[in-house]
């Protein structure tokens, strides 16, 4: 895995990874379940970073169902999704733990919210710096750089420290 970055646990049959396997891929994303012919085959899960997970079936590294869960526990729907629609504005955790008093506001889903640093964003996956256009995760990691749209959309839409 030297080429790509990524580290494999697990067996290998004829050179190709095959069996219960961990396969953690450069951005730290962890895929722990059933390989075969050196793909995700069978049932395994993806764990993300930032805590959520994506419990699946595979054939030949493809999916044929699965199911994600955010990472304070909420899970998607596709059909009858209803969570912070038009009608519902609460976060999850205000579902699950009810509102706050009157005057007393919750920022994000989080609370209390992270400290943004001075002149940067909160873009969900880690924190903007629009005078160097480079988004780094919380543990001030390099994630990528800002296109054009996507500066636009976290300078109109995100929290701003």
């Amino acid at each position: 895995m030297q080429y790509t970055g990524s580290k494999y646990f697990g067996g290998f049959v004829h050179g190709r990874m095959e069996g219960q396997a961990s396969y953690i891929l450069p951005t730290e994303t962890k895929y722990q379940g059933e390989m075969k012919d050196g793909m995700f085959h069978g049932k395994g899960t993806l764990y993300f970073p930032n805590g959520s997970q994506y419990d699946a079936t595979w054939e030949k590294g493809r999916i044929i169902k699965g199911k994600y869960t955010f990472a304070d526990g909420l899970k998607y729907k596709e059909n009858k999704w209803h969570y912070c629609d038009g009608y519902d504005r609460r976060f999850y955790t205000e579902i699950c733990e009810g509102l706050k008093p009157a005057g007393i506001s919750q920022l994000t889903n989080i609370d209390p919210p992270r400290k943004i640093p001075d002149g940067c964003y909160d873009c969900g996956d880690g924190f903007y710096d629009p005078k160097v256009r480079v988004i780094r995760d919380y543990k001030k990691r390099f994630l990528r750089n800002a296109d054009d749209d996507e500066h636009e959309w976290i300078i109109r839409t995100c929290r701003k420290g």
